[in-house]
C-alpha cells in the first residue's frame, strides 16, 4: 500500500483538492510508519525463534502484532491531525517548496519527530535484537564445539 500511495500521490495532487491531498499525505505517512513497525515485529519474531526457542506461546500473538502494527501508526497520525491538520498538504503553495507537486508532511519538526526519530528508534531496537540473536547463535555454536571436543576425547 505504501508503494501504491507513493506512486499515485503526484497524480492525485494534480486535482488540486486540499482534502484529497491531506488524505494522501496522511496515508503515505501511515503506511510508512506501519512498514517500520512491521519491520520491528519481524525482529521480535527472530528473537523469539532464536533466543526464546522453547515455551514461547503468546496468547493471541497475531492479534497483538496487528494491533501494534496498525495501531501505533494510527496513534501517531491521529496526534499529528489533532495538533494541526495543515501539517499535511502540498508544498507547492509554499516558498520553501516551489517545485513540489507531492502531498506529504509540510512541517520539518513534525517530519523529524514522526518519521526520522521513529525510524531511529525502530532501527536501534532492531539492532539490539540482531546483536542478541547473534550472541545467542555464537553461544550455541561454542557450546556445541565444547561438547563435541569432550565426546571426541
Amino acid at each position: 500500500m505504501l508503494n501504491m500511495v507513493f506512486l499515485t500521490n503526484s497524480w492525485l495532487t494534480s486535482f488540486s483538492q486540499p482534502g484529497l491531498c491531506i488524505t494522501m499525505a496522511m496515508l503515505l505517512h501511515s503506511f510508512l510508519l506501519a512498514a517500520f513497525i512491521w519491520m520491528f515485529l519481524e525482529s521480535v519474531h527472530f528473537y523469539l525463534a532464536f533466543v526464546k526457542v522453547f515455551n514461547v506461546y503468546v496468547p493471541k500473538h497475531i492479534l497483538k502484532c496487528c494491533i501494534a502494527g496498525w495501531g501505533i501508526p494510527a496513534i501517531v497520525i491521529t496526534l499529528v491531525l489533532i495538533i494541526n491538520k495543515d501539517f499535511y498538504g502540498n508544498g507547492s503553495l509554499s516558498e520553501s517548496h516551489p517545485y513540489s507537486n507531492f502531498c506529504c508532511i509540510q512541517d520539518n519538526t513534525v517530519f523529524y519527530f514522526s518519521v526520522v526519530a521513529y525510524f531511529f528508534l525502530i532501527f536501534l531496537m532492531n539492532t539490539a535484537m540482531f546483536i542478541t540473536v547473534l550472541l545467542q547463535i555464537h553461544s550455541v555454536k561454542t557450546r556445541a564445539q565444547k561438547t563435541s571436543r569432550f565426546w571426541k576425547r
